[in-house]
């Protein structure tokens, strides 16, 4: 049965290919082809746990395009305003992993299929039975033009009174803290909710002191600063208070993903009403069980999975 709550992001998408050895990428032989993306992450996890789901996005007319589409497509996300572009590769990475268990990720997405994606592509009927709107701080590095488009997007919602959601989800590979600092600053008076990672937080702000972060979400005018914090749990200022909520005991296996998991799981408890306690509870929930499966989206849990790991009725046999 299709959830009465609609969700739509936008955003790159890559091939992901993780090493089936580990040390030094030059002496790896053999990849395991996935597929990741901060937004796409997004739309399956809310896909997932039964929400509809919207990806707007550009993928290159070539093979790992395909790939693409047709796992989003598979998971249920919404690819009616995807198109494949001639001229532009599928972006690309590739992840080394070393003995002692570090890594490094490599990217290969020069002249990304997204960089054809304009503001006027971003049309009032792509908000068709849409609830909320979530953009994240990685399609906003990707290209300086890229930050009209977000400005596009948010504009319509605002005249829909679609509430926004933002994750900076830093990504210093692609620009410095400085350029992504004076872009969020542009894009925060837009935001109704802001999940940030709390090392986050600390590098826009340059603090993050309870009183700190609360002054700052008055003076951007956020309803809800939600602010991660990993095996920590989570915390949100909302109406000038705070409310705080542990983290779910779990032993972690890959924590890539689980901030975009705990993203859909806020975004999920926010639509469908839950309480704050509650909504708190569910996010966390769902970014513990991202971390017990390797991969970038393949722990992303369905709505039946995380109601009784939250309630602790169930050990995870995932």
């Amino acid at each position: 049965m299709s959830s009465k709550y609609g969700v739509l992001t936008l955003g790159d998408a890559m091939i992901t290919l993780n090493p089936e050895e580990t040390g030094p990428l030059r002496f790896v032989n053999r990849f395991e082809r996935k597929v990741g993306g901060a937004e796409l992450n997004f739309a399956i996890g809310c896909a997932r746990l039964g929400l509809r789901s919207k990806w707007i996005s550009r993928l290159g007319k070539d093979e790992f395009g395909k790939v693409i589409y047709n796992f989003a497509r598979g998971e249920g996300v919404d690819m009616s305003d995807v198109a494949y572009v001639n001229g532009y590769p599928t972006s690309l990475n590739f992840k080394e992993i070393r003995e002692d268990g570090s890594g490094k990720t490599f990217y290969y997405r020069y002249q990304s299929p997204i960089l054809t994606l304009n503001p006027g592509d971003i049309t009032e009927k792509m908000f068709e039975g849409i609830d909320i709107v979530h953009l994240t701080g990685v399609f906003l590095a990707i290209d300086p033009k890229n930050v009209n488009i977000a400005k596009r997007v948010m504009e319509i919602a605002k005249q829909k009174n679609i509430p926004v959601s933002f994750d900076p989800n830093i990504r210093l590979k692609l620009w410095t803290i400085e350029e992504a600092r004076s872009v969020y600053y542009d894009i925060f008076p837009y935001v109704d909710i802001l999940l940030t990672g709390l090392e986050e937080i600390r590098l826009i702000i340059g603090t993050d002191s309870k009183e700190s972060l609360a002054e700052f979400a008055k003076v951007n005018a956020i309803d809800q600063l939600v602010i991660k914090d990993g095996k920590h749990g989570s915390k949100l200022y909302t109406k000038s208070e705070w409310h705080e909520k542990e983290a779910f005991p779990v032993i972690p296996v890959d924590t890539v993903g689980a901030g975009d998991g705990y993203d859909a799981g806020y975004i999920y408890g926010y639509l469908n009403g839950l309480s704050i306690d509650e909504r708190l509870a569910f996010a966390n929930g769902v970014g513990a069980l991202v971390t017990t499966v390797a991969g970038d989206n393949e722990g992303l849990p369905y709505l039946d999975e995380v109601m009784p790991f939250i309630q602790n009725e169930a050990v995870i046999e995932r």
